[in-house]
């Protein structure tokens, strides 16, 4: 039963995922950022057991990544249905997403396995950092809209800053990945 924690982990991520989505759509920010912090700590906590104790899997190698694209497109679709966010971020978003499906699921067809390096990790980090920003911005700012004559001062969408440097490293991650992995693997194995 053991060696099933970090699958387990690794579920508990979809399962939070509509909880995130419902604390967003009803603006309830912070607790949309505890929901997201313990996806957060599931999602690491899953990889360290793993690693440690040799329970990795082919099913954990598949379906750990789907949960972090799941999570992040499932939220940055509700911050652009609150018009918190341009769609733009999510339309760049989400196309490297369908890349990087696209051709890890190429060399999975070819018994290669894309693993997780250290720019892909920067890459979901800084979106998280981004969305997280994205929950505190709108925290902040929602009583200020409210109640204008508040004299605390609004903040600005510093978020969106956040999210082209994001965009930028997942750019970077999608470029490295493809060279990485798609490329000199496929030559060798061509």
């Amino acid at each position: 039963m053991k060696k099933y924690i970090p699958n387990i982990l690794t579920i508990s991520r979809f399962v939070l995922i509509p909880f995130i989505v419902m604390a967003l759509l009803s603006e309830n920010y912070i607790l949309a950022i505890i929901l997201l912090s313990v996806s957060g700590l599931t999602d690491i906590l899953d990889g360290v057991i793993a690693r440690k104790f040799n329970y990795i899997s082919n099913f954990g190698k598949l379906i750990d990544p789907l949960a972090d694209k799941a999570t992040q497109v499932s939220i940055l679709i509700s911050l652009v249905f609150q018009d918190i966010i341009p769609l733009w971020i999510l339309v760049v978003i989400f196309i490297k997403e369908i890349l990087m499906i696209a051709g890890a699921s190429f060399l999975y067809g070819k018994d290669l396995v894309v693993s997780s390096r250290w720019y892909g990790k920067l890459s979901t980090i800084m979106i998280y950092l981004a969305m997280v920003s994205s929950f505190a911005i709108n925290w902040w700012n929602k009583p200020l809209i409210e109640h204008p004559e508040y004299s605390l001062k609004m903040l600005p969408n510093l978020d969106i800053y956040l999210y082209i440097i994001a965009i930028a490293v997942t750019i970077f991650s999608l470029v490295m990945y493809w060279r990485d992995d798609f490329i000199k693997k496929h030559k060798i194995t061509s």
